[in-house]
């Protein structure tokens, strides 16, 4: 039987030394760089809540904002070739500062969102869409048909066709969860405990995306890890 493909993506994660990455990683009980498991940092007053079930999603990911989302490999291509283009194509591009981070709901899962919009990031997220294009093998059949099960517009399936993920170019939309799809009735809640969670453990005010991170995903069983941090510029 012929073993699945592994899977990469292009992500922003955080230097693994930061505050940030301490603060994700902890949130989600995973940290990619090790590739283990770490304590879950469950806000005060939270301990009812099943933080572990709250976080298995984004946990399998570790923590990240996606810039060019999982994708197996083109014919011809291969790791060594993707790990080289991504130091070159990153080594001349500068970082792009954001005036910072923010706890927010994203529908019923909690992220952490760019405080202020970004034309640069939107700029710079859809450059690495498009450059990494070719290392990207078209879509399985049963990829996309799950895709296609969450509600699409036309500009979406666009980007679908071109590029195997829909939010991409101005549906790009930079966030790195925290969570999993939450009942209603905890959305607010958990906003508010994540929220100050963050404050009492970074700093506010400006955040650089200063890297281009590489994840991998052996199998779609395991868990994303860390594969290569590329400092931009």
């Amino acid at each position: 039987m012929t073993q699945p493909a592994p899977r990469y993506a292009l992500y922003y994660a955080p230097a693994a030394e930061s505050a940030l990455w301490r603060f994700g990683s902890a949130t989600l009980g995973y940290d990619a760089v090790t590739g283990a498991d770490v304590d879950l940092a469950v806000p005060p007053g939270y301990e009812g809540l099943d933080w572990s079930e709250i976080t298995a999603e984004p946990r399998r990911y570790g923590f990240h904002a996606t810039l060019k989302a999982p994708f197996e490999l083109a014919n011809g291509r291969n790791e060594g070739a993707l790990r080289a283009f991504a130091r070159n194509y990153v080594a001349g591009r500068p970082p792009v500062r954001l005036a910072g981070l923010s706890i927010n709901a994203l529908g019923r899962f909690i992220a952490l969102t760019p405080s202020e919009p970004s034309e640069e990031l939107q700029r710079f997220a859809f450059d690495i869409v498009q450059a990494f294009e070719p290392f990207r093998a078209p879509l399985s059949q049963a990829d996309l048909a799950r895709r296609l099960q969450s509600p699409l517009t036309p500009a979406h399936r666009a980007y679908l066709e071109a590029y195997g993920y829909p939010y991409v170019g101005d549906a790009f939309r930079f966030h790195m969860t925290l969570t999993g799809s939450l009942p209603d009735a905890e959305v607010a809640s958990v906003k508010a405990a994540l929220a100050q969670a963050y404050v009492q453990a970074l700093p506010a005010g400006p955040v650089p995306i200063d890297r281009v991170a590489i994840f991998k995903q052996q199998s779609r069983s395991s868990h994303f890890v860390l594969l290569d941090s590329i400092p931009l510029g």
